[in-house]
This record gives C-alpha cells, structure tokens and sequence, in this order.
C-alpha cells in the first residue's frame, strides 16, 4: 500500500473519526501547528522530552476530532497536572526570573525556546479554535502550560551548561532618537 491516498488532492483531509473538511479550516491550522510544536521538540534531541511529543500526539487527536465525536481519548485536568508537576519540577531548579530573558544560549536551551515560540503558535490557533466551539478549554490550558514549561525547560539547560540567561535591556527613547 503507497504511503499516499489521493484523497487530499483537492484540498481536503480526513478528520479523525470520520468526515472531512478543507485542509486551510482552522481545526486545521490547529492541529499543523501543534505538529510543528511536536516536531521542534524533536529537534531538540531528548528522549526524555518524548512523554511531550506522545501527548502533543494525543492533543493532535483530540483537535482532529470534532468535540460530538466520542471515539479519542480527550486532554484533560489530569494531563494538565502533569505538565504543572514538571514546569514546577524544572522551574524550581532554576534562578529566580528578574527581567524577561532573550531566547538563546545553548543549543538545547535555543531549540527550546524556539519550540517554546512555535507553541504560542499553537496555542493561537487553538485559541480561534476554542472561540469557534470546536474544542475544550482543556486544550488551551495544556497548550499554554507547555510553553511555559518549555521556558522553564530552556533556562535549566542553560544553568546545567553553565550559561548565564540574557536579560532583556529595553532600549531608551533616547537611544533610539540619536540613532
């Protein structure tokens, strides 16, 4: 069997559970862009992140199914629990946060903070989502407490390689007019 079906050719996919709609639908840009949160948390190369990529799979499901449709397994509070317990884990490891910090450091905390900013992608998309009924609030919460753990994820592993956050230094009015 080929790995492609020719049904999507006219620009619609299957939702899960059946029906289908056109792939540019907001359910859609949802479920894309939680992909593309699962996949740069893959590109960050820590298995012990993959529990994250499993659950990005499971709220990709959920997305994919329309809210009447009872034949996926959805997020809720206990998924939500679970990301709280980690961010606190993570977070409690790191220095007290003082002023906003610039992404970057090291490699690792950089690939996190750029899945941390592909998840408040995500996360509006399912905002429009969520506004149209088309998903729980569930869903939002996870989506924006896994960017948070995402953060608190990026600043561990630049204390763990020793490297000192950036802060963020707002330029001044001044400077900017003599520039």
């Amino acid at each position: 069997m080929p790995l492609y079906t020719k049904t999507g050719d006219d620009g619609s996919t299957g939702l899960f559970g059946g029906g289908r709609i056109l792939k540019n639908d907001v359910r859609m840009h949802a479920v894309g862009d939680v992909d593309e949160t699962n996949a740069a948390i893959g590109s960050v190369h820590d298995e012990s992140l993959n529990p994250l990529q499993s659950l990005l799979f499971d709220v990709g499901a959920d997305l994919a199914t329309p809210v009447d449709n009872e034949h996926v397994r959805r997020i809720d509070e206990e998924d939500i629990a679970s990301l709280e317990a980690w961010i606190d884990k993570a977070d409690s490891q790191n220095d007290k946060l003082n002023a906003f910090v610039l992404p970057g450091g090291s490699t690792r905390a950089a690939s996190l903070h750029l899945a941390r900013a592909v998840c408040r992608r995500a996360e509006r998309s399912i905002v429009s989502l969520h506004r149209q009924g088309g998903c729980s609030l569930h869903i939002l919460i996870l989506i924006n407490r896994l960017s948070d753990l995402l953060f608190a994820l990026a600043r561990l592993a630049n204390k763990e390689e020793g490297i000192q956050d950036t802060p963020w230094i707002a330029r001044s009015k001044e400077t900017k007019e003599s520039s």
